[in-house]
């Protein structure tokens, strides 16, 4: 194993070469890892993943809380609009992470959806390892730098908003119409149902979407939807 990856993406990403570099590399290997390589790696990444997780919502709450005066409820959903999978798996990606990253054969030929969970992880694991080489004020460089630098980004496009609500907002103002959403198809057995959701402004269907449950489609419809308007 070539371990001047990760001392090089530690000098240039994370402040400075890691005293402790198994530390970082147990950050990037997935639980999947061990099972092909036993005898030379012992530990993954999700006891990490779980400190670093914790680390990066008090950075992005104490930030939140400290520079904005807004209620509860909105601060919550600006930090749910950080701290989501989408927001630190692309910050992972951007950071250069990815090649980085120990999986399994399978894991590496997974789709798409997975490997983002997969980087996701990462960034909240290599938190946690920087935390305990470096200290809190190291990970809240790394989170301002990464993180919370996206935010007048999120507020710009309101994506902080859950994607229905985000819809009805767009298509109010645009067209003085709410979305109304109708169930299309429901296929499979009871315990395994996958509903499609259409989403119309009037007659007109404007999206549409499938998951598990119909909550879950009206969601993807919304999320379809929103591509036209925004």
């Amino acid at each position: 194993m070539d371990t001047t990856l990760y001392q090089d993406i530690a000098a240039s990403k994370l402040g400075g070469n890691f005293s402790n570099l198994e530390l970082l590399i147990t950050a990037f290997t997935h639980r999947s890892y061990l099972n092909e390589h036993k005898k030379s790696a012992s530990e993954h990444n999700e006891r990490l993943e779980f400190l670093g997780d914790a680390v990066l919502e008090l950075v992005v709450t104490e930030y939140l809380y400290t520079h904005y005066s807004e209620p509860e409820g909105i601060l919550t959903n600006w930090r749910s609009s950080l701290v989501r999978t989408e927001s630190i798996g692309a910050a992972a990606t951007r950071l250069g992470f990815e090649p980085l990253l120990r999986l399994s054969r399978g894991e590496k030929r997974g789709t798409e959806r997975a490997r983002a969970q997969i980087l996701a992880n990462c960034f909240e694991a290599v938190t946690g390892a920087l935390y305990l080489e470096r200290g809190y004020d190291a990970c809240k460089d790394f989170i301002t730098e990464n993180i919370l630098s996206t935010f007048d980004e999120i507020l710009k496009t309101g994506s902080w908003m859950d994607p229905k609500s985000r819809l009805q907002e767009v298509t109010q103002s645009q067209v003085g119409v709410t979305p109304n959403y109708r169930v299309l198809t429901e296929d499979g057995p009871d315990h395994e149902k996958t509903f499609r959701v259409g989403v119309f402004l009037d007659d007109k269907k404007i999206g549409e979407g499938t998951g598990p449950s119909k909550q879950a489609a009206q969601v993807a419809a919304a999320t379809t939807a929103l591509k036209k308007y925004v």
